[in-house]
């Protein structure tokens, strides 16, 4: 059987939890060397996709404007060069564009940690104070001194997952954006997710919402999702589940 790793932090494309609700990204393989968890791997562990991976099988229109978003910028900011083939300059944009949403992406991967070293206890690097504090006022403002359970993950028969902060009585995912905070919103991918780690934490009528966190200013917002659209959500993610298993084939046990 392959040694099943378990990290604080998962890559994107790397988004498994064994049946004890442990997170599984990475195994040791046959050749002893560490590696992503495959699809194939799942099936002889018996692991349980996570609901980020399940999501990803939905349109994100917020997601996608931004990726378009980078795609103009890096046209705008990179000239043709002369005598350069088409297929060449179309290669060299794609590949500008997809390293500014890595960066972009690693800035967020890294503003997640520090604010979870905070709520968790830990010291914070100086560069990341600023956002576990602004994070925690938020919260002190909006639902009051609390103790938060941070990055608990869990696992039910057919998904697992890890929520970054809850208690008996809230539940807290954080996002970080570049967006302006007062116009900003929430996408139904949002309201899927909360539902979907609502479940997976044993449901409860927590009040659910989304935390927003500016990376260049580290200003927040809260945004509270009402019952009824959590209710939306958890409809709208139990179908895209079955989909993900029939797509998979993988057998939910």
């Amino acid at each position: 059987m392959a040694e099943i790793i378990v990290a604080d932090h998962a890559k994107e494309s790397a988004h498994w939890y064994a049946a004890d609700g442990s997170p599984a990204y990475t195994i040791i393989g046959g050749n002893g060397k560490e590696r992503p968890t495959t699809l194939r791997d799942a099936r002889k562990e018996n692991l349980k996709p996570s609901v980020t991976t399940v999501l990803k099988e939905a349109a994100r229109p917020g997601l996608q404007n931004w990726l378009i978003d980078q795609t103009i910028l890096s046209c705008l900011t990179m000239p043709r060069i002369e005598g350069e083939p088409e297929a060449d300059y179309i290669k060299r944009l794609k590949d500008d564009s997809k390293a500014q949403s890595q960066k972009a992406a690693e800035t967020k991967t890294r503003i997640h940690a520090w604010i979870q070293k905070g709520f968790s206890g830990e010291s914070v690097e100086a560069d990341g104070t600023l956002y576990h504090l602004s994070a925690l006022k938020r919260l002190l403002e909006d639902v009051g001194a609390i103790k938060w359970e941070c990055e608990k993950s869990f696992a039910t028969p057919k998904f697992g997952g890890k929520a970054d902060l809850h208690s008996d009585e809230y539940l807290i995912d954080i996002k970080s954006t570049d967006k302006d905070l007062e116009t900003i919103k929430t996408w139904d991918e949002h309201e899927m997710q909360l539902a979907a780690y609502e479940v997976g934490l044993g449901r409860s009528s927590r009040k659910c919402g989304i935390l927003y966190i500016h990376v260049k200013t580290a200003e927040s917002k809260l945004i509270w999702i009402p019952e009824e659209r959590l209710q939306r959500g958890w409809d709208m993610f139990r179908h895209l589940l079955d989909y993900w298993y029939s797509k998979t084939g993988l057998e939910a046990t």
